[in-house]
């Protein structure tokens, strides 16, 4: 294959990044049009010839969250009827994720109808980041590839030089990551206890697993809403002796403009979040730094491209 049969089209919901990603791979974004009309229902036209192309789709599917899903299965079809040769959906934020299981009466598995949506509109291959749980992947039967924020954010924390690490996992759900963040930084992991009420995107820190006192802790994580855990999570590190807070989360969802003011009046220093997310509903506040993920999937559709292997981007 050549560079030139590489093609990325870039959805509503991502242009800039997709555009970033053009930049690292030295191509120019397909064209293509979208038009929403009045009552709501969308058009989706893709502006050049695809037939026997490999295009490789980027669209995060929130905010407004079921409108950009349902743009992503019309681009889907609509290429795959011009005969593009393969489809390759690059999914940055997946909006249902959370939706994996049936853990109460009546209730749907949202993310498995998703992916039986996704596949039945014609993708051939998914890329998705930081997408948790990891056995998600199973609910597609066409190849996933789950990218991790994981270098991008370890070669920012580095750069700032904060002395005295201590990498926190806000709880047991994402210990495992955030024990490869403490490996990738050779620091110790602390761990917090946490216990979630409801449905209410609310949690409560009970506690702290681990030493924090006399050190700068860097609280990881995959998600966030309302920011609740991770200024809850800081206000424990305080209690418990930590000097400074820093955060690192790779999808930062911020629906509501108090987030900001909560973040603003927190004892994080500074919250380094990918740009996996563009449609964002509110402005940031000045403790935000944007990471952005471009070149890492830019890397990823280079190799998949080409054959090669992406589990060698990641630490193992």
């Amino acid at each position: 294959m050549s560079d030139q049969e590489i093609l990325v089209l870039g959805g509503s919901a991502s242009v800039q990044l997709t555009q970033n990603i053009c930049n690292h791979l030295g191509i120019t974004p397909a064209k293509r049009d979208v038009i929403q009309f009045s009552d709501g229902a969308l058009f989706v036209r893709v502006g050049e010839n695809v037939r026997g192309r490999h295009v490789y789709l980027v669209q995060s599917t929130i905010f407004p969250t079921n409108d950009n899903f349902m743009e992503l299965l019309f681009w889907i079809d609509a290429l795959k009827r011009a005969s593009a040769a393969s489809v390759t959906v690059i999914m940055p934020y997946f909006a249902y994720v959370k939706g994996d299981k049936k853990d109460e009466p009546r209730v749907s598995i949202r993310a498995r109808v998703c992916a039986d949506a996704i596949e039945t509109a014609g993708a051939d291959r998914v890329v998705t980041l930081d997408m948790l749980p990891p056995q998600l992947q199973g609910f597609f039967q066409v190849p996933v590839d789950n990218l991790y924020a994981l270098p991008i954010f370890c070669e920012a924390i580095r750069a700032k030089q904060l002395e005295n690490l201590v990498i926190v996992s806000p709880d047991i759900g994402f210990a495992k990551q955030a024990r490869k963040y403490a490996n990738y930084l050779d620091a110790p992991l602390a761990i917090g206890n946490k216990e979630r009420h409801g449905h209410d995107e609310q949690a409560e820190i009970l506690d702290i697993i681990g030493n924090v006192r006399g050190r700068t802790a860097v609280i990881v994580d995959d998600f966030t809403v309302s920011g609740s855990t991770l200024v809850e999570t800081a206000e424990k590190l305080v209690e418990q002796g930590a000097t400074a807070i820093y955060a690192a989360v790779t999808h930062g969802a911020f629906s509501k403009p108090e987030t900001m003011a909560r973040l603003m009046a927190s004892p994080i220093q500074q919250l380094l979040m990918t740009d996996s997310i563009e449609t964002q509903p509110v402005s940031f506040c000045e403790k935000v730094e944007i990471c952005s993920v471009a070149p890492l999937f830019a890397n990823a559709i280079h190799r998949i491209h080409y054959r090669e292997s992406i589990s060698s981007l990641f630490p193992q």
